[in-house]
């Protein structure tokens, strides 16, 4: 094919453009220069124009693509045979035959996925770019395939064709590359801070099934503010943690963390659920008072049967049943940390045995087209179906409520389950309990009642021992500091025994040192040393509960 014959003939507006020209003036690169004259009335041979090289019209098609820094190639037909490529395609992928289809004897093209695009081009009559395509040599290429057609349609020549013009990005490609594998850095060191700030391993109690699911939203280095806790408070009671710091950020995570900690302080006091809320709403405001955080806090007790919670601004916890009826605990329901000036207060929530209580954060239901509570029935909805072990539970409600790794909030979820144990796994767990009216025969029958209880339960001879002692002195210690009614309450589980003592009087037991004259206040010190762990807490309506534990053999 002769090259010559082939005009830039491009299509679009700067075609039409050039239509127009053509009825009112002579395009510029073919108009006759202006050339200045001497006095004598020649033109001047000397002007401007010669010192800054040949005119545009006075090269050839070839020779001004020849001179273009970037690689260009002109191809015709349906496949593409090769009319020419300029010194810069040459330089930067070898010298090609002409004549030959490009898909034999140009490789970069398919490299760059070039070969059905210009069949598009050649189709629509429209050009297309595609922007930082890589070749196997290790550069990359900007390309822009644009339909040419020829002088002559109607001559032997009279193919359309494809120009390819491509620019080397290398550098720019090279860099942002850089910039996305630093932001991948950025985000999995964020990430990790934020895994880092939440429990490792969740605690199991005995009673219960945990499991805990979180997911960083958003493609950003940003860290959130969703985090969740388990905390065991002994004598089987469990505290369940949820909350969420609004925004992203160091700061954020800044916030959380220290809400965490302070919680789980907060919890080592075994305050009500309202308590604990109201010393964590002082510490927000303290810390940063316009940050705005939610907290969901809930205690199970295994001898209650269900969750005594409270809620500063968060959604509410939802329980499903065996049968698979959802309840939502929504009242009461407390403003977001940090604002002062408000009382909480707990409610309860049953959670019998073969339910499930899920805690999440609202990343999980809140959705910018939809309001919140639609959100909160497409979980319930999901929750209402979701079965098998906590986790499994965690990854079906995740993926029901359509959360996948482009999410842009962070989610976190928390799953309770309340096995419902028969067989062999049910005799592992037994409760018995004495009330006791007081008197000095209390004692006594405090004793003989553990220790038939105890070996009843078939416990070694050591832990029953220890067992019967421990409850001797906890009823003893009620006898002389509390009020009445007073109970004794044993309880085993697969891994421990649980020996309770309540009584009408509010004041806590401390451990203190005896003096070697003290007739008494050796009591609690005695229960603290045989034991593996005690504690005492006030009860609802007043009163006091204190206990001690001891893990089983084996």
């Amino acid at each position: 094919m002769n090259f010559t014959r082939w005009s830039a003939r491009f299509p679009g507006t700067q075609r039409r453009a050039a239509a127009r020209d053509d009825h009112s003036s002579v395009p510029a690169a073919r108009a006759e220069s202006v050339r200045p004259r001497t006095a004598a009335g020649a033109a001047d041979d000397t002007s401007e124009d010669s010192a800054q090289g040949p005119s545009p019209e006075a090269l050839s098609a070839g020779e001004l693509l020849g001179r273009l820094p970037a690689p260009v190639a002109l191809l015709h037909g349906p496949e593409h045979r090769i009319t020419y490529v300029n010194a810069a395609y040459t330089s930067a992928f070898g010298p090609r035959p002409s004549g030959v289809p490009a898909a034999e004897a140009m490789p970069e093209l398919a490299e760059l996925s070039l070969l059905p695009l210009m069949d598009q081009v050649l189709r629509s009559g429209t050009p297309r770019t595609v922007k930082s395509r890589k070749v196997v040599a290790g550069n990359s290429y900007t390309v822009t395939c644009t339909p040419v057609a020829t002088g002559d349609p109607d001559g032997p020549d009279g193919e359309a064709g494809v120009l390819v013009y491509a620019t080397d990005v290398t550098d720019h490609a090279e860099a942002a590359e850089r910039l996305r594998a630093s932001e991948r850095r950025h985000r999995e060191t964020a990430v990790t801070l934020q895994r880092s700030l939440l429990p490792q391993d969740l605690e199991q109690p005995d009673d219960l099934r945990i499991a805990a699911t979180y997911q960083p939203g958003g493609t950003d280095a940003a860290v959130g503010g969703d985090w969740y806790d388990v905390i065991t408070l002994g004598a089987g009671r469990t505290a369940l943690v949820i909350g969420d710091v609004m925004g992203r950020g160091v700061r954020a995570a800044a916030v959380m963390g220290q809400l965490r900690t302070a919680v789980r302080a907060y919890a080592r006091l075994d305050l009500p659920p309202h308590e604990v809320l109201q010393l964590l709403d002082v510490l927000a405001a303290e810390i940063d008072a316009s940050q705005i955080a939610t907290c969901a806090y809930a205690v199970h007790d295994p001898n209650e049967g269900h969750l005594v919670y409270a809620s500063a601004g968060h959604l509410p916890i939802l329980v499903c049943d065996e049968d698979g009826t959802v309840h939502r605990a929504e009242d009461p329901t407390g403003p977001p940390l940090g604002t002062g000036g408000w009382v909480h207060t707990s409610g309860t929530i049953p959670l019998p045995p073969g339910s499930t209580a899920v805690l999440y954060t609202d990343g999980l239901v809140e959705r910018r087209s939809e309001d919140i509570d639609e959100g909160v029935a497409a979980l319930e909805r999901a929750l209402s179906g979701a079965k098998g072990s906590p986790q499994v539970v965690c990854d079906r409600l995740i993926r029901s409520l359509g959360v996948t790794a482009e999410h842009d909030d962070d989610v976190a979820v928390l799953v309770v389950q309340h096995p419902a144990r028969t067989g062999a796994s049910a005799e592992l767990f037994h409760n018995a309990s004495l009330e006791l009216l007081g008197g000095i025969e209390a004692a006594p029958r405090a004793r003989a009642f553990a220790t038939g209880v105890l070996a009843s339960w078939r416990f070694p001879m050591e832990l029953c021992d220890l067992g019967v002692l421990a409850a001797s002195e906890l009823v003893a210690n009620s006898l002389q500091h509390g009020t009445p009614p007073m109970r004794l309450g044993l309880r085993r589980t697969d891994r421990r025994l649980i020996i309770e003592v309540t009584d009408g009087d509010d004041h806590l037991p401390r451990r203190r040192r005896a003096e070697p004259a003290d007739e008494a206040g050796r009591g609690i010190s005695i229960v603290a040393t045989i034991a593996t762990s005690w504690g005492s807490r006030r009860t609802p309506g007043g009163g006091k509960a204190v206990w001690c534990e001891f893990a089983l053999p084996g």
